[in-house]
């Protein structure tokens, strides 16, 4: 983009990338930042670039392939490996968003209250479930334009995110000279305070602080909403003339993601690293994005207790929408039945992941039903599923006939075969942890 465009202009000018950041920030991302803040303090903040350069190079791969290809990301697998690998890949993601959408339910009712505190009544979350689905749907089916008209929604969800978060840092003032130091990549130390309390069990749920490490890499390169960056910049109407474009379209979207992450994680770590909470390490109560809002009140003020509840709304409303579109695009386009948001399956699918989120969540809020058992199913397909699509990337990036401008650059490359290998060791990681908890808990 040229440099001398002011921050307003480039901001109107991106597009895709920027709902691939909005989908990524959500209130698990959220939380999990905060979470490595308070356990690692600033020594972790090398792990978050790390995962924002390598879903920069996954991000790039995926709209190049949208741009490179006469057809869709999915029609080119069914053509050349098969239909029923094109189909289990699109089954499998859906599944998973569906699950997780629960989660994003149960988050937007969490949301409102930071924001209402004691005022809110017992039905609030169940209705705000309810309203927010009614509008999203509503969108879905009644807008025109819809993708242009979702670009501008979540632009102001991220906008929001950056205000709200940015003023708490403010307050918080974090170390720049720690921040700086935490680029080195060495280990990351987790407060000392854990060991001394591994006796409690509030502790215990700390026993292994770096698999919140993984959790972070997990939330932050969100192999999904790569893979869908190829459909978006079909969305847009970009064309391999626009290759340069889409790069620092990339490079802006995935860049103000890590920003966001970065200040949530610093203010954590200024906040709560090594600080004890009712006699307890801080990383120990903040479990839920409403828990962190919770303790920054005796710190800031209410002021602060409400600025961060609207960031983690704008959160939970951006990742909201485009999960389930994701999910429903993708299983759509694998099934033959159209690849674009317009279409008519693409936006049935999508409802009908919104529709089973919101069914599960409102069960959750209003019952003693628990998702946990879906989580995990969830959590499963992950383990097949997320590997699956890199090496769907990584396949259709590597075809001999991209020659010319249609092939990508090495060093795009190198770091995408970096990011599978960790997205499989992630994998590993998470089938053991599974096992473990399904046949040893």
């Amino acid at each position: 983009m040229p440099g001398n465009r002011s921050p307003l202009a480039t901001l109107k000018s991106v597009g895709p990338a920027i709902i691939v950041a909005a989908v990524v920030l959500g209130p698990g991302s959220i939380i999990v930042s905060s979470k490595v803040g308070a356990v690692f303090g600033y020594s972790a903040v090398w792990v978050l670039a790390l995962a924002i350069i390598l879903l920069i190079a996954m991000v790039r791969l995926a709209a190049h392939i949208g741009l490179a290809y006469e057809k869709t990301p999915c029609q080119e697998i069914s053509d050349r490996v098969g239909k029923k690998t094109a189909i289990a890949l699109g089954v499998v993601l859906f599944l998973i968003i569906a699950c997780f959408q629960t989660s994003n339910n149960i988050a937007v009712a969490a949301s409102i209250e930071p924001l209402f505190g004691a005022a809110l009544p017992t039905w609030a979350p169940a209705a705000a479930i309810l309203a927010i689905n009614a509008i999203v749907l509503a969108i879905l089916y009644i807008l025109p334009s819809l993708y242009k008209r979702i670009e501008a929604i979540m632009k102001v969800l991220v906008l929001t995110m950056i205000i709200a978060f940015l003023t708490n840092a403010i307050a918080a003032a974090p170390s720049i000279i720690e921040t700086l130091k935490g680029m080195l990549p060495v280990l990351p130390q987790p407060d000392p305070n854990l060991a001394q309390f591994s006796d409690q069990g509030a502790a215990q749920a700390l026993k292994d602080p770096y698999a919140i490490i993984g959790a972070l890499i997990a939330t932050t390169f969100s192999i999904a909403a790569a893979f869908y960056q190829a459909y978006l910049v079909r969305e847009r109407g970009w064309t391999l003339k626009d290759a340069d474009r889409v790069r620092s379209d990339t490079s802006f979207g995935i860049v103000v993601l890590g920003a966001i992450s970065l200040i949530i994680m610093i203010t954590s770590a200024s906040v709560f690293y090594g600080k004890l909470i009712d006699g307890l390490p801080a990383a120990t109560t903040l479990n839920s994005a409403t828990d962190v809002a919770g303790q920054l009140a005796p710190l800031f003020g209410n002021w602060a207790k409400l600025i961060f509840g609207l960031g983690i709304f704008a959160a939970a409303i951006s990742s909201f929408l485009v999960n389930a579109m994701i999910g429903g695009t993708i299983l759509s386009d694998s099934l033959g039945l159209g690849a674009r948001i317009r279409d008519r399956w693409p936006r049935h699918l999508t409802a009908l992941a919104l529709v089973f989120g919101m069914s599960a969540g409102l069960l959750t809020v209003t019952t003693d039903f628990s998702p946990v058992s879906m989580i995990t199913f969830a959590q499963a397909l992950t383990v097949l599923g997320v590997p699956a699509l890199a090496a769907a990337l990584l396949y259709l990036g590597t075809r001999p006939e991209l020659t010319g401008d249609r092939r990508l650059p090495r060093k795009t490359l190198s770091l995408a075969y970096l990011g599978t290998a960790v997205v499989v060791i992630l994998a590993i990681r998470k089938a053991t942890s599974l096992i473990a908890q399904i046949f040893f808990s």
